[in-house]
């Protein structure tokens, strides 16, 4: 194999190394650590600049937003149901991420895609009747949710509420456009009208405006939600791991199971 063809095998515009030598996106990890924080670190991986100060405020937010919501949350709970299994804390992180996928974990990118696809027709119409067909398109289905609004457990989502002001802080101070925010507030005023009850948007809804004002592809989106909710599948499974416990279900033994299958039958005697 040629040299070159060996060097271009992976190619990266990421990461630079070299005998005592790392560099990310060009700058020296010496030179970062200390003087950037984790959100923005991710921000240059991800887009290959560093973030504003605004813009890595927002982004912050948004993840430290989406940590956690307790063992309600499946994710959660895996990790702790494999933390009593006897595997590492890492094979507890990796059973509860595999497990964010479109129905847990997938509605801030659902949501991210709703949005640029009503901004993008907005173009040439406007946001109001532009919402009004996409909502009347997608909820032809009844049995279809929409991502990002209303809450199974919270009347009112009380993460939403924050993020939505810091957007809004953002905007006054020229960081980002507002459009998101425009948009995401007129997805929830027709989706009142359609259902006749307001339905608020929720975490999904919320950091879905924030990733959309700073630009981020609605993968990343998802990305970004896995890599905060990590940080609460961690601290559980270790929770979980320092109170012991062995072979936790999802629920105690004294809690039975509901059987609704045959009623008990012999085997046929050609199978005795």
């Amino acid at each position: 194999m040629a040299s070159e063809e060996i060097e271009n095998w992976w190619r990266t515009a990421i990461t630079q190394i070299e005998p005592g030598v790392i560099r990310l996106r060009g700058y020296a990890i010496e030179d970062l650590i200390g003087r950037v924080g984790f959100a923005a670190m991710a921000w240059l991986l991800m887009r290959g600049e560093l973030p504003t100060a605004e813009q890595s405020r927002l982004l912050e937010a948004a993840l430290v937003a989406a940590v956690d919501h307790g063992p309600q949350a499946p994710s959660i709970a895996i990790a702790r149901m494999a933390a009593t299994c006897g595997v590492g804390i890492n094979n507890a992180i990796a059973s509860a991420t595999n497990a964010l996928g479109d129905v847990h974990g997938g509605a801030g990118q659902q949501c991210m895609e709703l949005y640029l696809e009503i901004a993008r027709a907005a173009d040439k119409r406007g946001i109001k009747a532009v919402t009004a067909e996409v909502l009347a398109t997608r909820l032809a289905n009844p049995r279809r949710m929409l991502p990002g609004f209303g809450h199974r457990f919270h009347p009112i989502d009380p993460r939403a509420p924050r993020l939505m002001a810091m957007v809004e802080e953002a905007r006054a101070a020229g960081a980002v456009s507002g459009d998101f925010v425009v948009i995401g507030q007129a997805v929830e005023d027709c989706l009142a009208q359609r259902k006749g009850r307001r339905l608020p948007m929720n975490i999904d809804g919320a950091t879905a405006v924030v990733f959309c004002e700073l630009g981020f592809a609605p993968e990343l989106g998802r990305a970004l939600f896995v890599l905060a909710r990590s940080v609460g599948i961690m601290a559980h499974a270790w929770e979980q791991i320092q109170q012991g416990g062995r072979i936790k279900g999802p629920m105690p033994p004294s809690v039975p199971i509901r059987y609704d299958g045959p009623a008990p039958r012999p085997l046929p005697a050609g199978r005795r």
